[in-house]
């Protein structure tokens, strides 16, 4: 799951940083209104995480501009300005969640897994697809009711195409969307090839063979048939 952080504290930025990436999430963060519009713009996720009070714009502003792009993300306004106002208006914009400062960091959590749940599993705990259950909140698979065994990352891959069925992933959508900034440390996109390999050797053999079509000289899909 990759969640992009707007958040101009520091401190408070690297704290959800360290605390969600320790829960396997994949984060990116934004300290300002122009690198989170930037972002938003440019890179796909799970869920966004806002602060409405930013160095150079509002991050109702944001939350405008995710909803004009028609953008699949859910919303966690996470601010100070705990006023009615601030809040209506933050979800009469479309927003999924307001959390006023400050808060526990379980209680973010809670309520931003809560979100992915309904966003991505129509608010049920567990998604069903052909012969695969998915338990979200376990982080764990099963097919043909065995449980497979995944790495994070392999993990993170299934639950991508999951999202996108039928729909062609490139190489390069996959890297940004599971690895984040990270995918630039890498000299080339080889290494998606190796965990989706990976991916679906064990597939293959828990009886779910050919769920992941290459689609040649563009990139994969997860095929419904």
């Amino acid at each position: 799951m990759k969640i992009l952080i707007v958040e101009d504290e520091e401190a408070l930025r690297s704290s959800l940083l360290d605390f969600l990436r320790h829960d396997g999430y994949v984060c990116e963060t934004a300290e300002n209104y122009e690198q989170a519009h930037e972002k938003i713009k440019l890179y796909q996720y799970d869920c966004v995480l806002v602060d409405l009070t930013l160095p150079g714009g509002s991050g109702l502003d944001l939350v405008r501009t995710l909803k004009a792009d028609k953008s699949n993300a859910g919303v966690l306004i996470i601010s100070a300005r705990d006023s009615l106002d601030d809040k209506v208006q933050g979800l009469e914009l479309g927003a999924d969640d307001y959390l006023p400062k400050p808060f526990h960091l379980a209680e973010l959590n809670a309520r931003l897994r809560a979100i992915i749940r309904r966003r991505q599993f129509q608010g049920q705990r567990h998604l069903a697809f052909r012969s695969l259950t998915v338990f979200p909140d376990q982080a764990s698979v099963l097919v043909n009711d065995q449980t497979m065994m995944l790495t994070r990352r392999e993990y993170d891959m299934l639950l991508f195409f999951l999202a996108n069925p039928n729909r062609v992933l490139t190489k390069e959508a996959i890297a940004e969307h599971i690895w984040g900034d990270d995918a630039d440390m890498h000299d080339s996109l080889d290494f998606i090839y190796t965990h989706l390999k990976n991916l679906r050797k064990k597939l293959h053999e828990l009886g779910a063979s050919n769920y992941i079509r290459t689609i040649y000289g563009i990139g994969y899909k997860l095929s419904t048939e």
